[in-house]
């Protein structure tokens, strides 16, 4: 008996130490005679294995299980069962592992709010929360700073402080000054000390938001207190100190880098140097590059290029041509942006004939790519001689040419009206291995329409019906509207037959360019039947048509027919714009029409457009026109006019 007892004091001796355990292992050495006792020797639980602090170390078995059930989405149910019957029950640390396996945050979340029914000794500790809202904070769930705000909430309901862990994820995560004040809040809330991570996760949120003055503060307060930068920190507080031009501070912490002996690397110098460009001290940009040189630090792409900026910010056209051929000879290749610094810096000092040098100097790294980036920035800038020069360098380089290079010399040469240049051009494409497609052509034909060098279309559009490619949409009316603009009306309409027959159908561009045609050169009788016939074939006019049709009537007098299709345009719900009411009014007032001149003036204002230069000539002759019996003030703004014009008409009985 006494030896069963000296066991039950055991059993709870091990049972108070255990508390955890609730399954033991007992082994009966004797039974009573009556059968009514019996005497078993109790082997004391093995002790759960924890880590050198004394945490538990989390079960992976029971991890592994519970993530595989929660991520098949397995009923509340059997959830409740299976952490129910874990023995012991689930520790917060195990929490924390089955949240960091979760691949969805949203899954994450619902299982942290689900946690405590498994047991009513569940709680949620510092290291859950601070794992849940680093899951958030990756995330891309559009309410995630509502969610992470939630769980703050909820801490504090729950009387969890958080540490200094929690406050450096928060910084990391929040990018808004007054969260950032929320985050160090909640440093003297909870009686946490900023260690050196939390100021640089707070100088980077600040410099993130843009916030320069307070994250220099920041930096203040960190060498106060005998923290230092890394590489990366440092860097990112001179970039944001560069963008904003603080160039003093920038040279400032520059020097503390140094004597904190954390060496400045090529980004360092790279920011340092673009700064000192910008503001054109040249001295000190070569001061920091040779420096850069002198510590050994790779000389990149990037490197070269802040320099040759910074060079050509003071105009200093002989040092960047200088560094430029170091630059290659230490076999760095340039690349786009390095010729456009250069290019634009030639052109601005009017010395593009340097860029042959150039060239030159860069011959092993010259591309098709380089060629015709060359050749467009040329163009673009206006430099049409250059571009062409260096075009044809270009075509006598490569076997196989670039198209880019082409369609933008093409539009260049279009531009500048050598049309002679561009039909020559097209005409040998084939020859570099390229096809000329139906955008070449339009774009020539376009050239040569607006100079009126009919002939030369028309040989250009037999050949390309002849060897190709297909007109389009866009070529037709782009000859339509050429043969019209010079008065070749039956050209215009055998074009326009030939759109018609071929795969492309007529369209409003079409057949406006063919009613302006017919319209400008007297067949106004065909123009309105092609009005017609528009309308038959289910295509709404446009403004353009309208307005058309208006001033081909009004310039025949035939007034009534002119405002019976303006009335017509305003029925089909066209509205006209400034140019079609400028054409009626000045239909109106040559017709001696001056009251209904000035209503159309009255509806035009009630419509909301602005009158122009036209409108204004033409209300000019309003008021000096033969018709007008009593001189009126001329009055001004021109709204003044409109009563005296009323006034005007009353007595000229109109």
């Amino acid at each position: 008996m006494q030896y069963r007892r000296r066991h039950h004091h055991l059993l709870r001796a091990t049972i108070t130490r255990r508390h955890f355990a609730t399954k033991y292992t007992a082994k009966i050495t004797s039974t009573s005679a009556t059968g009514r006792s019996v005497t078993a020797e109790v082997t004391s639980p093995q002790p759960i294995p924890s880590d050198t602090r004394g945490y538990p170390i989390p079960r992976r078995h029971i991890i592994c299980k519970a993530t595989q059930l929660v991520q098949s989405r397995t009923s509340t149910s059997s959830l409740s069962d299976f952490f129910s019957a874990l023995s012991p029950p689930l520790a917060p640390s195990e929490a924390s592992e089955i949240l960091k396996s979760l691949n969805c945050p949203r899954l994450a979340y619902n299982f942290f709010n689900f946690c405590p029914s498994f047991s009513p000794k569940f709680r949620h500790n510092a290291f859950t929360y601070n794992r849940l809202i680093l899951i958030i904070s990756k995330s891309i769930l559009p309410d995630r700073f509502d969610l992470v705000r939630t769980l703050l909430a909820d801490m504090e309901r729950s009387n969890i402080r958080g540490n200094i862990s929690t406050v450096n994820i928060l910084i990391g995560f929040f990018g808004g000054s007054d969260d950032l004040k929320t985050c160090i809040g909640l440093v003297k809330k909870w009686d946490l000390k900023m260690n050196c991570f939390t100021y640089k996760c707070l100088l980077q949120a600040y410099l993130r938001s843009r916030d320069v003055h307070v994250a220099l503060r920041v930096y203040s307060e960190m060498k106060t207190k005998g923290y230092k930068l890394d590489i990366f920190g440092y860097n990112m507080l001179l970039d944001a100190l560069a963008k904003n031009e603080k160039v003093d501070q920038a040279y400032k912490v520059f020097e503390d880098m140094k004597r904190n002996h954390c060496e400045p690397d090529e980004y360092t110098y790279t920011i340092m140097i673009r700064m000192t460009g910008k503001i054109c001290k040249a001295d000190e940009s070569l001061a920091l590059f040779d420096e850069m040189l002198t510590k050994g630090c790779p000389l990149n792409l990037i490197a070269y290029n802040t320099m040759i900026q910074a060079l050509a910010s003071c105009r200093m056209v002989d040092k960047v041509i200088l560094l430029f051929s170091k630059m290659v000879d230490r076999n760095c290749r340039p690349n786009e942006f390095t010729y456009s610094v250069i290019l634009n810096l030639l052109a601005g000092e009017g010395q593009l004939s340097k860029l042959d040098e150039v060239v030159e100097l860069s011959k092993k790294y010259m591309s098709k790519s380089i060629y015709s980036y060359l050749v467009r920035t040329l163009s673009k800038l206006g430099h049409t001689s250059e571009a062409h020069r260096l075009f044809c360098n270009m075509w006598n380089f490569y076997e196989r040419g670039d198209r880019d290079a082409y369609m933008s010399m093409l539009e260049t040469l279009c531009s500048k009206g050598k049309t002679t240049e561009a039909i020559d051009l097209l005409s040998k494409i084939h020859e570099k291995g390229i096809d000329p497609d139906t955008i070449m052509y339009n774009t020539v034909f376009s050239a040569l329409g607006k100079l009126k060098q009919i002939s030369h279309l028309d040989d250009l559009y037999q050949k390309m019906k002849q060897d190709g490619p297909s007109p389009d949409i866009f070529t037709y009316n782009i000859l339509i509207a050429s043969f019209g603009r010079a008065g070749k009306v039956d050209e215009a309409i055998k074009v326009f037959e030939e759109l018609e027959n071929s795969d492309c159908k007529p369209d409003i561009i079409s057949y406006n360019s063919l009613i302006n045609c017919l319209g400008k050169n007297g067949n106004l009788d065909e123009a309105h039947m092609r009005f017609k016939e528009m309308l038959e074939k289910g295509l709404n006019p446009d403004v353009v048509t309208y307005s058309t049709l208006i001033e081909c009537f009004g310039k025949t007098e035939k007034v009534e027919m002119a405002c019976r299709l303006f009335d017509q345009m305003l029925a089909d719900g066209c509205f006209p714009n400034i140019v079609t009411y400028n054409i009626l009014l000045d239909c109106l007032e040559r017709s001696g029409r001056t009251a209904e001149a000035v209503d159309l003036y009255v509806k035009l204002k009630q419509q909301g457009l602005t009158p122009d230069s036209i409108t204004y000539a033409v209300l000019e002759r309003l008021q000096s026109g033969s018709h007008r019996k009593v001189r009126t003030r001329r009055q001004n703004p021109i709204t003044g006019w409109v009563q005296g014009l009323h006034l005007n008409s009353v007595a000229a009985g109109t």
